[in-house]
């Protein structure tokens, strides 16, 4: 049996995660549990080590990656161990190299597996689909994620929640961060703004986690009345000019509440009834997405009761419909229309009827160019009964051989409107029954089925015969009229879902989601080689069918059986879901090939390097030699001693040049040896400033007591090649600026020059090995100070960016992990 995955969920850190779940722990050994610290993280906070005394901690295991020992959770232990529960700390952690797996919440996985149940924290900012939605709002990037459908398979998601103020008080206090850190922290990433913006994201989070659950229950119980615990407001979009008012109307009922959900839909038919504008269907559902709304589509042969479904299903509060469009004289003649159809069988959900312009617009016929359903075949047949004794009361009274031409194209056109709304039964029953009613009360002898002349015989056969191929050709057109319209709308529906999978980020994920919708099931779920792929919906219905997508992948669909008439859309679908994911392997064959591109680009940047760079120090160092070699001691002690000294300059260039270009080779490679301690920057910007002989007047520092997690032979060389750029494009009497700040658990390095500045569009080219400024440069060097700058920083597990300097020029910025031992332990 599987274990019970328990997560607590934070807006930002400080918040008490850790804490909770220590004191959790100690809670549930008191209640006589088999409780163990797995793995825990107290980032030096007293409270927290605290809260952790007297539960047993499990040890950790030590992993050595590039000279330096790491400590990872011993997932091996745990589950040897065997505990009731495993309270694991920082779900979204990355594993050093080497490790069994490389994220800890599949280490996690491997404990559940075992049967053991685990508690963990996490941080809002660390969920895949926000991580790009913190970094606008905090302006931090976040490299260690997790995806959402591991945290949704979680069985329990808890808020560990803190007002922004007393987050902001708790840090004042140091009982988040050390003293120096405070302000630095304060004044950036736990800005009272950012803390508010994080804690809602939070607090939304579970909200749709709890509104899912609740749905999952809902359908494992069989519940299909509406619990209003959201208000959730559907309204209904008929591709007519009424749609923008609806819209709007409806996103005013949403905001009424907090958390209101607002949600279109579009019902294509079956049988024709519908006559949506496309056009303005798009241009509507740009407007619904602009006020926050979600666009759906389904089929559906009875559009009201397509549209009470699908509300139902979405657990709906609200439904917004318009008043028809049909004028009072269409609707007295064609009975109740679909407003009062869905407000019939709504139930519990509030129906709202809204006015609008297009009301009771202009008097037209009933449209008989449609699909023969069931009811115009009963309107037919009704007229065929009713019309025809109505048609020969008058006739009767006034009959004569004269007039036998007149009543005959009477009942003909009979045949015909009969033929037009009921097709071809109701009006072969006309046919038949009218040519009957001529004979017997028209035709010579009156009153019996009796024709003297066969010229008559032969007329009344001739019109019997006319009717009938007139209903043929009707019916056959209403046919291909309803396979017309059929067409039309599977297309519709296709030219959403494509516009769905282009909008969504996961396209698979989009195809699933519309497969769902287009044909109303319970769930539906996409797996190839035993790995889901994506899902939607309630995976806990009967499973209707299995369909084989391409050679490994297979779709799973949970609910009613899908009609026939549907099996070509569904097959459209599934090629698309086929494409979807072999657009996704080739993308991902695309990311392998892409570091072998680079490295031929490197290769031929590097011969080009030993051709033309190299050659030049080679030759002025060999021609120094050779000169004092070949002319004795014809040479004048001066000149001989500036001939060793250019040799010396020139394999000193030669040299250094060599070592970039076997540094950047070990880069590329991953090879390059790392040794990681707590370096204070100021050690490696003091010795890097004498090593550049820059003078006070050249370089100004200001720099603050922090500590970080680096090589200090490689920041050094960093902090080297990062000057020497921006002494390089610093105009003459302009000092560079060097300062350091912490921001959270970061420590940034900031390198500023005033010079002509990197245009946006080149950012990133500047990085690459072999890269000069305009590259027209061949006296400086071979272009690999910032190739070897980034390597080194990020190999450190550092970043390394660019700004804009205020008033021109470029900010370097070198961001690297703050040293976690150095941190001061609250009171």
């Amino acid at each position: 049996m599987k274990g019970r995955l328990r997560v607590l969920l934070g807006a930002a850190p400080g918040v008490g995660k850790t804490y909770t779940m220590l004191e959790e722990g100690r809670r549930l050994r008191a209640e006589g549990r088999d409780v163990v610290v797995a793995f825990l993280e107290t980032h030096g906070r007293a409270a927290t080590a605290a809260m952790a005394d007297g539960l047993e901690i499990l040890a950790r295991r030590s992993i050595s990656h590039r000279g330096v020992e790491l400590t990872e959770l011993d997932t091996a232990g745990v589950i040897a161990r065997r505990p009731d529960i495993a309270l694991i700390d920082e779900l979204a952690h990355t594993n050093a190299p080497g490790s069994a797996n490389p994220k800890r919440w599949q280490d996690v996985q491997d404990v559940l597996d075992a049967g053991i149940d685990v508690i963990s924290t996490l941080n809002i900012q660390h969920i895949e689909s926000l991580n790009d939605v913190v970094e606008k709002i905090t302006g931090v990037p976040q490299r260690e994620t997790i995806p959402d459908a591991v945290l949704r398979t979680a069985d329990q998601t808890e808020v560990v929640d803190l007002a922004p103020q007393a987050l902001r008080d708790r840090l004042a206090g140091g009982n988040v961060y050390p003293a120096e850190r405070i302000d630095a922290a304060l004044s950036n990433y736990f800005r009272i703004g950012n803390l508010t913006a994080l804690r809602e994201l939070a607090l939304l989070w579970l909200a749709d986690e709890v509104d899912q659950a609740l749905q999952h229950y809902r359908a494992e119980h069989g519940i299909d009345t509406t619990w209003e615990a959201r208000e959730r407001v559907v309204v209904t979009l008929t591709g007519g000019p009424e749609g923008d008012t609806l819209i709007r109307r409806a996103a005013r009922i949403a905001a009424r509440s907090s958390g209101g959900e607002l949600l279109a839909v579009h019902v294509t038919s079956h049988d024709g009834l519908r006559a949506g504008n496309p056009g303005t269907l798009l241009k509507q559902r740009a407007l619904l997405e602009e006020l926050g709304g979600s666009y759906h589509q389904v089929l559906g042969e009875d559009i009201p009761r397509a549209l009470v479904d699908f509300a139902k299903a979405v657990n709906a509060t609200q439904l917004v419909i318009g008043v028809s469009r049909r004028s009072r004289l269409v609707a007295a003649l064609t009975g109740p229309g679909i407003g009062a159809t869905v407000t019939r069988e709504a139930g519990n959900i509030d129906v709202h009827v809204v006015n609008h312009a297009a009301a009771g617009g202009r008097v037209r016929l009933p449209r008989i160019g449609g699909a023969l359903s069931l009811r115009r075949r009963v309107v037919g047949l009704i007229l065929a009964l009713f019309g025809g004794p109505l048609l020969t009361w008058f006739p009767v009274t006034v009959r004569s051989t004269d007039t036998i031409t007149s009543d005959v194209l009477s009942y003909q056109l009979l045949v015909v409107v009969v033929a037009l709304i009921g097709g071809i039964w109701p009006a072969a029953f006309a046919a038949v029954m009218s040519g009957l009613t001529l004979d017997y009360f028209f035709v010579e002898p009156y009153n019996t089925i009796t024709v003297d002349e066969p010229a008559h015989l032969l007329a009344l056969t001739l019109y019997v015969i006319i009717a009938g191929l007139v209903s043929f050709v009707v019916d056959r057109a209403a046919r291909q009229t309803r396979a017309a319209r059929r067409s039309a709308a599977e297309a519709d529906l296709l030219a959403t879902t494509a516009g769905s999978v282009l909008r969504e980020r996961d396209a698979l994920h989009a195809l699933v989601a519309r497969t769902r919708e287009a044909f109303n099931l319970n769930g539906v779920k996409l797996s190839a080689d035993a790995i889901v792929l994506a899902a939607d919906g309630d995976m806990s219905a009967e499973l209707t069918e299995k369909i084989g997508v391409g050679t490994r992948a297979t779709l799973q669909l949970y609910g009613p059986p899908i009609e026939a008439a549907n099996r070509r859309l569904l097959s459209a679908i599934i090629t698309q879901i086929e494409a979807a994911i072999q657009h996704r392997d080739l993308a991902a064959t695309a990311r392998e090939v892409a570091p072998l591109a680079a490295s031929d680009r490197i290769r031929s940047a590097l011969l080009t390097a030993l051709s033309h760079d190299l050659r030049r120090p080679l030759a002025a160092a060999t021609a120094a030699v050779g000169g004092v070699l070949h002319t004795g001691n014809s040479l004048s002690d001066s000149d001989r001693t500036e001939l060793l000294q250019t040799a010396d300059e020139s394999l000193t260039t030669l040299t250094r040049l060599i070592t970039d270009l076997l540094d950047v080779s070990r880069v590329q490679a991953g090879a390059l040896t790392v040794t990681l301690t707590s370096v204070d920057p100021a050690d490696a910007i003091l010795p890097a400033v004498d090593e550049l002989r820059l003078t006070p007047r050249e370089a100004e520092l200001d720099l603050q007591p922090n500590a970080v997690r680096a090589d200090p032979v490689l920041l050094q060389r960093v902090i080297v090649n990062l000057l020497t750029n921006a002494i390089r494009h610093t105009p003459p009497n302009t000092p560079i600026r060097v300062s350091t700040s912490a921001f959270g658990d970061r420590v940034e390095i900031r390198i500023i020059d005033h010079g002509p500045g990197i245009p946006a569009d080149r950012r990133d080219e500047v990085f690459l090995p072999f890269q000069r400024q305009g590259d027209t440069d061949n006296t400086t060097g071979l272009g690999l100070g910032l190739a070897l700058a980034k390597g080194f920083t990020e190999t450190m597990h550092g970043n390394l960016s660019i700004e804009d300097t205020p008033g021109g020029g470029v900010t370097m910025v070198l961001s690297l992990p703050a040293d976690a031992t150095d941190r001061t332990p609250a009171p």
